[in-house]
């Protein structure tokens, strides 16, 4: 099974490919994860796209198509994928369908006037890397599951947060009527309790 998530920053497609990677045993790729990697182990790709960031530009198409595909090519993916925060417009959504087209695309849906309040309450844990809100686990500084330090990350203040569901709207918003028509798009209601998500988007993948 080959499934991409869709949605808007902060609509938990993280914290739901988290999830369904563990259920599913299927490869979770998270471009973002990807890209915090080969900044820290100071990779020649990584080199590049720290340059990149620092100059306050977006990652090129062509070298963030060509990363997941070469991810896309190891061991784990034999059995299919789950792709989170890729494609993010309509030209990697076509470089995916030329090399590995998914069979899924599945768009977390939350209303855009509350998703500042959800991402400017994540923490997330510097040890285990899991994330929380602090309408759920409030104003705590240590993680609830491994005791591990929170901490906010950068991008995450109410700035930031307008720049990027700007880019959204303009980028990647787009791939909602672009699936639709391949007949491969299916939305969920993201403004719930995690554990109900998840189990809407396990009724889709069933």
């Amino acid at each position: 099974m080959k499934i991409v998530l869709l949605g808007a920053p902060g609509s938990g497609k993280g914290t739901q490919a988290a999830l369904l990677s563990k259920q599913l045993k299927l490869a979770h790729i998270s471009t973002g994860e990807i890209f915090r990697d080969n900044i820290r182990r100071k990779t020649e790709i990584g080199l590049k796209i720290k340059e990149i960031i620092d100059g306050g530009d977006l990652c090129p198409d062509e070298l963030t198509i060509e990363i997941v595909r070469q991810r896309l090519l190891e061991s784990d993916c034999e059995n299919g994928y789950l792709l989170d925060g890729f494609p993010r417009n309509i030209a990697q959504a076509k470089a995916l369908d030329d090399s590995n087209a998914p069979d899924k695309v599945i768009e977390l849906y939350i209303p855009l006037q509350k998703i500042e309040k959800r991402i400017t309450g994540r923490r997330l844990c510097s040890k285990c890397e899991s994330s929380f809100n602090t309408s759920v686990i409030g104003d705590v500084k240590v993680c609830p599951k491994c005791g591990g330090e929170l901490y906010i990350r950068g991008d995450d203040n109410a700035e930031s947060v307008h720049e990027r569901l700007a880019v959204y709207e303009s980028q990647t918003a787009p791939l909602i009527d672009y699936y639709k028509k391949q007949g491969k798009l299916f939305t969920v209601d993201a403004d719930l309790p995690i554990e109900e998500v998840f189990e809407s988007v396990l009724q889709v993948i069933k």
